[in-house]
């Protein structure tokens, strides 16, 4: 995974939205459908050029704080091994909200190659409650299933706002050199929404070393200015068909997003 970073100048990973998994409130296609349109949106990706793959169960809202139900990780397991079989590109994997520890045994059962972790370091209030970051168990738990897996984790991340005064530097800085992440992940206030330029800016200016992934809203429109400053991208949003999330991802959209990172450096 470390040749991610290596291997391109500026890093496009593509989100694979899963559809409600069995146990959400929404759940209503058969586990094979479920898989078919997670490996047609991951070969859209890999046609259109993106580097990476996310996988995430983001069709499971309401989302627990805590550790997903076992019919969760058993269905995103399912769903990985298929998008695994199917595409080429390094995958990683998200549970939300918070369950790196699922993450992890994902990257162990289906091949993964990093986890994205919304709260690592410190505490957030989010629409779960409050979550604390459990950087220590999530780096010894690595260790133990899957060494070679990555940590991607957010500093304030979306839909969430810190807990206390902890100034988005400190938290960068601390998620880096005390919660050991490998790269940090700036967003807007929510899903399909940008970073604002000053965040990015102010986290590289705080870890200058820093692998920094932009997490939310980035578009063929922004990914140039915000490329300026960070090292790659994770996107979904913006490259459904027609823009609109509930879509199947756009191939054509990916490929126009590939060709403007491509010129980055």
């Amino acid at each position: 995974m470390k040749g991610l970073f290596q291997s391109h100048a500026k890093v496009f990973i593509g989100v694979v939205h899963l559809q409600p998994l069995p146990g959400a409130p929404r759940h209503r296609l058969a586990m094979a459908d479920i898989i078919k349109a997670a490996v047609v949106d991951a070969a859209a990706y890999e046609r259109g050029g993106a580097h990476a793959l996310i996988v995430e169960n983001f069709g499971d809202v309401p989302f627990t704080k805590g550790s997903v139900a076992p019919e969760t990780l058993a269905a995103m397991a399912a769903a990985g091994c298929a998008v695994r079989a199917a595409v080429r590109l390094p995958i990683g994997y998200n549970v939300l909200r918070n369950d790196a520890r699922a993450a992890l045994a994902l990257c162990a059962a289906c091949g993964g190659d990093f986890i994205r972790v919304n709260v690592h370091s410190g505490a957030m209030i989010t629409d779960q409650g409050i979550i604390e970051g459990d950087a220590y168990n999530t780096l010894r738990e690595r260790g133990r299933v899957a060494p070679r897996a990555q940590i991607f984790a957010d500093v304030h991340v979306k839909h969430a706002v810190p807990l206390g005064d902890w100034s988005l530097a400190d938290a960068a800085a601390d998620t880096l050199e005390r919660g050991l992440a490998d790269a940090l992940i700036v967003s807007g206030v929510g899903t399909g929404k940008a970073a604002d330029i000053g965040d990015v800016e102010c986290v590289r200016q705080a870890c200058p070393e820093a692998k920094i992934l932009l997490g939310s809203g980035v578009s063929v429109g922004n990914a140039q200015d915000f490329l300026r400053v960070a090292d790659g991208v994770i996107v979904g949003s913006s490259l459904k068909r027609d823009g609109k999330l509930a879509n199947p991802v756009d191939a054509r959209r990916v490929a126009a997003l590939a060709k403007v990172i491509g010129n980055c450096r």
